[in-house]
């Protein structure tokens, strides 16, 4: 697919997150995984919001709105979370039709892997 990727990054997808939301390669950064996750939402992709969020968070299933369309995403900040790093947080806007979310998200690595462990206040 050489559509841009949902995440606006401007990358095409294929360069993008596609191979992290098909396993073909991890996130080397939690912003990354961020984006990956965004995108996640944009196609429905509920195995890969599972396989990423952190055990001692996540839940049983995760449940996805299909009658929602999410139409952007804008990153406002991001502290840490580099490949040296073990926690970073990312704070971002994600838009859809009708309305936002503004999250501070954390994420930690674990075992070589960034997760998302969770909304930060």
């Amino acid at each position: 697919m050489s559509d841009p990727c949902p995440c606006g990054s401007g990358l095409p997808y294929d360069d993008c997150c596609g191979p992290l939301l098909t396993t073909t390669r991890l996130p080397g950064t939690a912003l990354e995984l961020m984006r990956s996750r965004y995108t996640a939402y944009y196609y429905g992709n509920a195995e890969h919001l599972w396989r990423t969020w952190h055990p001692a968070s996540r839940p049983a299933e995760v449940t996805l709105d299909r009658d929602l369309t999410w139409t952007g995403l804008r990153i406002l900040a991001v502290v840490d979370g580099e490949p040296g790093d073990d926690t970073g947080v990312v704070e971002f806007v994600a838009s859809y039709d009708g309305g936002s979310l503004r999250e501070r998200s954390l994420f930690e690595r674990r075992g070589g892997r960034w997760l998302y462990r969770g909304e930060q206040p």
